[in-house]
C-alpha cells in the first residue's frame, strides 16, 4: 500500500512540483485546500479554514508523512501591520491545527517537514556564511521564521520526527520570484538592484523539492537544513547571468535604492539585503544538487 504524504499548501508554486514528484515515487497525495476541489489519481483533497479553525481530520488521521508549506506570502503585498500579522499567524495557527488533532488522537507520523527561510538570518549584507548554527536576527524575517520553526517544534514535542527547510530563492519555470523579471530582462532592460552585492541565496525548484522527498525518506533527517546553493551570486551576478542567458549585457544603471524602497517600503528589505547561506548540512546527508550553478538553473527555467 503506498504511504501517504499531507501537503499543506499543495497548491501553490513549490506544493505543485512537489505532488508530482511524490507521484512519481509511488506516494498517494493529499492536500488541504479553502475550496472544494474534484479528486484525482492519487490525489486526495481536503478542506480546511484557518481563520475560522476549522480542518477536516481525516487528511490526518490517513497521513503518513505531512509536508506543511502553507502561509502567506512574504512579499505578496507591502508590509502593513495588518500584513505582517497576517504573514505570521498563518504559519503559526495553521501548524497549531495540525498539532491539535494529532495531539487529540494520538496520532503519530512517520515525520513532520515544515517550510523556513533562509530569511531567519536576516535582512543583513556580509560575507559570513550561515550556516544552521549561526544566530537568528530578530527583525522581522527573521523573527517570522523563528516563530513558523519553534511552531513547527510544537510538532517535535509529540515524538514525530521533525525537519525545517530553511529555503532560498526559488528559481521555477513561469512562477516564482522569477516570473516578475523575465518580461523585463526579455525586453533586454534588466539591471541590478541597489549597490548589487547583496547576496543571493538560491535553488533550484526540481533541487528544493528532491530536498523534501529526502527529508521524508531518510529517518536520520531532523531539525534545520538549509536549502540553497553554496556560492557567491550576489544580485549583479545573478542580473548579468540572466541578461547573458537573452544574449546581452547590462547596459542600463543599478536601480537606486531610494526608488525601490519608495515602490516597496520596508518589503524592500528583501531585494536590497542578502546574506550567504551554507549548504554543507544538507550535502553530508548525501544528498546532490542537480542544478549546482546558476547558469544551469536560469537555462533550465527560461524558455527563449
Amino acid at each position: 500500500m503506498k504511504k501517504n504524504v499531507l501537503i499543506t499548501g499543495g497548491t501553490g508554486f513549490i506544493g505543485k512540483y512537489l505532488t508530482r514528484l511524490l507521484i512519481l515515487n509511488n506516494f498517494s497525495v493529499s492536500i488541504f485546500s479553502r475550496s472544494v476541489k474534484q479528486n484525482a489519481d492519487d490525489i486526495s483533497y481536503f478542506r480546511w479554514d484557518i481563520a475560522n479553525h476549522f480542518i477536516e481530520e481525516e487528511a490526518i488521521l490517513k497521513a503518513d508523512y505531512i509536508i506543511h508549506l502553507a502561509g502567506e506570502g512574504i512579499a505578496d503585498q507591502r508590509w502593513t501591520a495588518k500584513r505582517k500579522e497576517e504573514i505570521v499567524q498563518s504559519r503559526e495557527k495553521s501548524i497549531q491545527l495540525i498539532y491539535d488533532v494529532l495531539k487529540k488522537h494520538n496520532k503519530k507520523l512517520d515525520a513532520f517537514v515544515s517550510a523556513s527561510g533562509v530569511g531567519i538570518y536576516g535582512a543583513v549584507n556580509g560575507s559570513e556564511i550561515c550556516t544552521e548554527n549561526t544566530l537568528a536576527v530578530n527583525d522581522f524575517l527573521g523573527s517570522t521564521c523563528q516563530k513558523w520553526e519553534a511552531a513547527a517544534d510544537t510538532i517535535a514535542s509529540l515524538g514525530i520526527r521533525t525537519v525545517k527547510i530553511r529555503t532560498g530563492l526559488v528559481l521555477g519555470k513561469d512562477e516564482g520570484f522569477l516570473k516578475k523579471l523575465i518580461p523585463i530582462f526579455k525586453m533586454k532592460l534588466g539591471s541590478a538592484l541597489g549597490s548589487g552585492k547583496q547576496y543571493m541565496p538560491w535553488i533550484h525548484i526540481d533541487d528544493l523539492c528532491s530536498i523534501y522527498l529526502e527529508a521524508i525518506k531518510n529517518p536520520k533527517m531532523s531539525g534545520a537544513y538549509n536549502a540553497a546553493i553554496n556560492d557567491n551570486t550576489n544580485n549583479e551576478i545573478f542580473s548579468k547571468t540572466l541578461a547573458k542567458i537573452y544574449g546581452y549585457s547590462l547596459w542600463l544603471p543599478n536601480v537606486p535604492s531610494f526608488l525601490i524602497q519608495m515602490a516597496l517600503g520596508e518589503m524592500a528589505l528583501i531585494v536590497l539585503k542578502g546574506r550567504r547561506v551554507s549548504s554543507d548540512k544538507i550535502e553530508k546527508t548525501g544528498f546532490q544538487f542537480r542544478f549546482n550553478t546558476l547558469e544551469l538553473a536560469l537555462e533550465d527555467c527560461i524558455v527563449k
